[in-house]
């Protein structure tokens, strides 16, 4: 990688993390950090025995804020795979205007929205049985059941489609339920996320049920990313795993202690109090996910803390901003940006008023 910083111009190598391991993981990772206040970083094609770049280019975007500012415009998408079960409806992933339009909503968010700033909520590989699809021929080695998750998969999934998107601003990736572990926690959509997507990579394959909250420092702004991918696994509103996410959720409150003028965003797949469903009766509302939202009101605090501004989230395939105009920040839910079905919303004007959340707090 060659970048500028300050009146020079440099090569810097690559660290290795991994080697190739098995027809999954055919690939050599590398990684590098980079100094803020660089510019212009390039990955030197004659240098890498890769047969395609994603970005094309080899430039890889980098932050535009400073140390003292922050993002002005920041993107979010969420649940962007192309759904391709073992059995059942398979997504028309040929498709990219009606049937997966990720590919379409990724380059909109490039040369639209420009942002400075993407977040990924999470849920990036569906393709439980890649035979099944119908864009195979693009897809070179994720065309069989044995490829789920590996390598190809992941290119087909978010490498391809996001690349215009790769090429615009620097993305944070948060863990989706999608990227699970498989029986024997070695392999499968977790294995290729801790290989490939993770904040700390690994080399050997392996995929843990839970890990620890990342922070990523935007100048002002911080995202502490909390890994809810195996929060209540039936989605049934248990709560057993409260005593788990309260510790996360403390390390966030002293996070957020540690820079009490600067803003926090909390993003998590499984969102903390979005409204699923909602009657007429005031306390008839259905939301998610009871074990997070009781893991916050657990914490030492009882609450997030004052400079949390943003729960941030996907999992469920809608997008809904829900605020309490109090001192719980706002939910937003962003799981519509490529994954199918989409999921039915509540009637807006159903909901305003009701009790969400532990306390119960009225949708303002």
């Amino acid at each position: 990688m060659r970048y500028t910083l300050g009146p020079n111009r440099n090569p810097f190598r690559l660290h290795r993390v991994s080697i190739p391991a098995g027809a999954q993981f055919p690939t050599t990772v590398c990684e590098l950090g980079v100094p803020l206040t660089a510019s212009n970083a390039v990955l030197e094609r004659s240098t890498v025995l890769a047969a395609t770049l994603h970005p094309a280019s080899g430039r890889f975007p980098l932050p535009k804020w400073t140390a003292t500012t922050r993002p002005g415009t920041i993107g979010v998408i969420g649940d962007t795979g192309c759904q391709v079960p073992a059995a059942g409806p398979v997504q028309d992933c040929i498709n990219h205007q009606t049937g997966w339009p990720f590919p379409q909503i990724a380059n909109s968010v490039a040369n639209v929205t420009r942002p400075d700033l993407v977040i990924h909520v999470g849920d990036y590989l569906y393709r439980e049985d890649p035979d099944e699809e119908n864009d195979k021929a693009a897809n070179p080695g994720c065309t069989t059941s044995p490829d789920r998750a590996g390598w190809a998969c992941v290119v087909a999934d978010f490498f391809r489609p996001a690349e215009t998107l790769l090429a615009t601003a620097p993305v944070a990736l948060t863990r989706g339920n999608h990227e699970d572990r498989n029986a024997l926690q070695q392999g499968g959509a977790g294995g290729a996320w801790f290989r490939y997507l993770a904040d700390e990579l690994r080399d050997n394959g392996s995929c843990s049920l839970y890990t620890v909250h990342a922070t990523i420092r935007a100048g002002t702004l911080n995202l502490v990313s909390v890994d809810s991918s195996y929060a209540d696994p039936a989605d049934n509103g248990n709560t057993g795993q409260r005593d788990i996410y309260t510790r996360q959720f403390d390390a966030v409150n002293r996070a957020a202690r540690q820079h009490p003028t600067e803003d926090y965003f909390v993003v998590t797949h499984k969102p903390l109090w979005m409204v699923k469903a909602v009657g007429s009766m005031t306390g008839s509302v259905e939301w998610v996910t009871h074990v997070l939202d009781e893991a916050v009101a657990n914490t030492q605090r009882g609450r997030l803390a004052d400079n949390v501004r943003l729960a941030l989230s996907g999992h469920i395939h809608l997008y809904q901003m829900v605020d309490f105009n109090t001192v719980r920040p706002p939910q937003l839910t962003v799981g519509s940006s490529g994954g199918r079905p989409l999921d039915n919303g509540p009637d807006d004007s159903k909901f305003v008023g009701q009790p969400v959340g532990t306390p119960p707090q009225p949708v303002h």
